[in-house]
């Protein structure tokens, strides 16, 4: 083979061809960059998204006004005292002692305020079995779970003393206790042990200690650069800590990924005999191109998300996009150089009892059996296959959506979600009420008093509460804020049609009828529904914008309408069959014991979206990867089944490396206790296996078999559309092997 230093166009060839003259620099670059980052990031300080920043509609309303009249509702408590039999009500002794008991042992911490009996309150139901100890948490609402401690164990001791009796506290600030000891910890052993999964399955993909921590350090440093910058960004758009997960599992994702495709190129290219600069530059002019075209890709599919309007989608959908765009950059600069400097070094570290894997041909014996009977049976591949796919996806057809209640995320798996049950079957929607934000010129105003109690006694006469509706007033802001119980409680079918008939019908009769008074409606139902109703009028937009500059960006960067087309029906396809499997397990429940699943009944609102953003950026991954080798074997003189052939063979080990990084880092997050990362994490883990193995390995092959050179075709008139084929590797030309296909077309 020659060696020669044939020119090469493009990007990603120069800046890997740049990166090895001067290797030092572009490390030092990097590390530069990385710390300035982090620095920069530190020190500005991140800013996290205000609750009225969240949504639109009436929710960010209700939360813009509390803002602005500088009102920090404290956490609420609710403590919940309960006959355990019909024998004992509200009125008799030993229930009036308990009462006392718990509002006495509450008020000695000092952590509390505003104790309010259920006598006094009206917080009794309507059996006489049931009553709550309401009160208000000091200090900080944001960190009252860090001081409830001390609440929830004086209450655990009135419990000790009365057996006929559950006492039990429920709210904002135990609940957030509760999560955190038992999530915590759960979500940091998942995200930390990602790393060392991912470091396993490389090494023994390569077999060798060095080149297995240079896909991982790459992902790391680029996660750590993008932490930084989400500081900086964060004051233009605010992040969250959801935003940092999701990062953190796009990062290391991509990042492994990119750097696994460059190195087992150039590791192959030195294997076939090249010396290793003329193997870093093919390496740069191939695998480099695909992690550029790739890399753009999934920013688009990233960047769709900005279109929803949500917050935390927005600050989702921007990290997401930074972290590909980092590891993307590093992968094409950095990775050079440190290739260059350690040379033969990158296979120190030889792990025992593992082969020597140099990279070579790097064919697969599995997949070249495969392979062969889907070109020898296209049709039928392609028909068993898509049939499979749809069969699979067939479920998603009747995806029910809807924001899990508590016993649906955690199941009984806490003690909480049984106290929040009782709760809401004592108290239909006492745990969740809606809560009315009343703003007007003079809150003790006549007219704006007697519509407040109006507003009281319609809620519950029409039967959208049962009550007791509670109004606080704030003087000196000219605020009031209604809490309305809605009927329905964790039904949130009920609670919302509950929600409607407050918005619709009885805030225009009372409220409504004051000039000058505004009466936003928030609250856990309330929100719920707002989210959803953005969400679904974003889907359009977000689908529209993904798939269209997917497409464009496939058709410049392959020259092939052929090959933009079937590469966004294949993804379609793939997602397709992600959705049916999550409804399957998580809706129908079918094989839903064996991921701890039982019982949800359904997909959580925001996942659907989401879901299809990840999965169309991350298995353009594959896709490209798989598309280029094939491509660049058919413009060496392949005929096309060859280059098929050729193309998906030699990249199998490759993609069935990267797939099972992907498949092992999602499916901890499936591992999680709560429904939504379970969710998650099953639905990425399900979509990467099949995009790896039935779209990449069999049906991809068989459909570029069946189309021959229509493969290439592309009209006259877009020839004038930008042309970014470049960087095809320098090699010597390959004899063309005989096929059935006609002549070759220029590409």
């Amino acid at each position: 083979m020659g060696n020669g230093d044939a020119r090469v166009r493009g990007l990603a060839a120069r800046a890997g061809g740049w990166s090895a003259r001067h290797r030092w620099a572009a490390v030092g670059i990097w590390v530069l960059f990385v710390v300035l980052a982090t620095v920069l990031g530190s020190a500005a300080g991140r800013v996290d998204v205000e609750d009225s920043e969240q949504l639109k509609g009436e929710t960010s309303t209700a939360a813009g006004i509390i803002e602005e009249a500088g009102i920090e509702e404290p956490a609420s408590e609710t403590v919940l005292v309960q006959a355990k039999d019909d024998g004992l009500t509200s009125t008799d002794t030993d229930f009036r002692s308990a009462v006392s008991a718990v509002m006495t042992a509450v008020e000695r911490t000092g952590e509390v305020t505003d104790v309010t009996s259920p006598y006094d309150s009206g917080t009794v139901s309507e059996d006489g079995r049931s009553a709550l100890v309401q009160f208000d948490v000091r200090g900080d609402p944001r960190t009252a779970g860090e001081r409830i401690e001390p609440v929830l164990e004086a209450v655990a001791d009135v419990q000790k003393e009365h057996d006929s009796l559950w006492i039990e506290e429920i709210g904002g600030a135990s609940m957030m206790k509760t999560f955190d000891d038992a999530f915590g910890d759960d979500f940091k052993k998942a995200e930390y042990s990602a790393v060392p999964v991912a470091l396993g399955i490389l090494l023994i993909a390569f077999g060798a200690l060095v080149a297995a921590l240079l896909p991982v350090a790459l992902a790391i440093t680029a996660i750590v650069a993008t932490m930084g910058l989400m500081g900086l960004v964060s004051h233009l758009q605010p992040m969250s800590d959801t935003a940092n997960s999701v990062m953190l599992l796009v990062g290391l994702a991509v990042g492994v990924d990119y750097c696994l495709f460059y190195l087992r190129r150039e590791r192959e290219e030195r294997a076939a005999g090249r010396d290793a600069r003329t193997a870093l530059r093919i390496a740069a002019a191939t695998s480099g191109r695909a992690i550029v075209v790739s890399g753009v890709t999934v920013c688009v599919a990233m960047a769709g998300m900005l279109f929803t309007g949500i917050a935390e989608f927005e600050a989702m959908g921007l990290a997401s996009l930074m972290v590909v765009a980092v590891a993307m950059v590093g992968s094409v600069t950095v990775l050079p150089a440190l290739l260059s400097l350690l040379g033969e070094r990158v296979e120190k570290g030889r792990v025992p009892f593992l082969r020597r894997r140099t990279g070579g041909r790097n064919d697969s014996r599995f997949w070249s059996a495969v392979l062969k009977r889907v070109l020898a049976r296209p049709v039928l591949s392609v028909v068993v296959a898509t049939g499979a796919l749809l069969a699979v996806a067939a479920p998603a057809l009747g995806m029910k959506t809807e924001n899990l209640t508590l016993d649906q995320e955690f199941g009984d798996s806490l003690p909480i979600v049984q106290t929040y049950n009782r709760v809401n079957e004592a108290f239909p929607g006492g745990s969740e009420p809606a809560e009315v934000v009343v703003k007007a010129d003079d809150i003790n105003a006549p007219e704006v008093k007697a519509a407040l109690a109006d507003f009281r006694e319609q809620a519950v006469g029409s039967g959208a509460s049962r009550g007791p509706v509670e109004i606080k007033l704030h003087d000196q802001q000219n605020l009031a804020f209604v809490y309305v119980p809605l009927v329905g409680g964790s039904d949130q079918d009920a609670a919302g049609a509950s929600l409607e008939k407050l918005r619709d019908e009885v805030r225009p009769a009372t409220l409504g009828k004051v000039d000058g008074v505004e009466a936003p409606i928030t609250g856990q139902v309330a929100g719920n529904k707002d989210f959803n109703d953005q969400l679904v009028g974003s889907v359009v937009p977000v689908f529209a914008f993904v798939v269209v500059f997917a497409f464009l960006l496939m058709l410049l960067s392959f020259r092939s309408l052929t090959i933009a087309v079937t590469s966004i029906v294949l993804n379609l396809l793939s997602v397709g069959a992600a959705y049916g499997i999550l409804v399957a397990v998580f809706q129908h429940g079918w094989g839903a014991s064996l991921v701890g699943a039982e019982g949800v009944g359904a997909i959580i609102t925001w996942l659907p979206l989401f879901l299809f953003v990840i999965l169309f950026g991350l298995s353009m991954d594959y896709h490209v990867f798989v598309v280029s080798r094939i491509r660049e074997a058919r413009t060496r003189g392949l005929g096309t089944r060859d280059a098929i052939r050729h193309g998906v063979v030699t990249t199998a080990g490759v993609v069935t490396s990267a797939a099972v990084i992907m498949v092992a880092v999602f499916a901890i997050f499936g591992t999680l206790s709560m429904q939504s990362m379970k969710q998650m994490g099953v639905g990425l883990a399900a979509a990467v296996l099949i995009d790896a193995t039935v779209i990449r390995g069999v049906l991809l092959p068989a459909v570029m078999a069946l189309l021959g050179e229509r493969n290439w075709y592309f009209p006259k008139w877009l020839h004038r559309l930008p042309d970014l084929t470049h960087d095809e590797a320098p090699t010597a030309a390959t004899p063309r092997t005989r096929d059935d296909e006609p002549e070759k077309v220029p590409v």
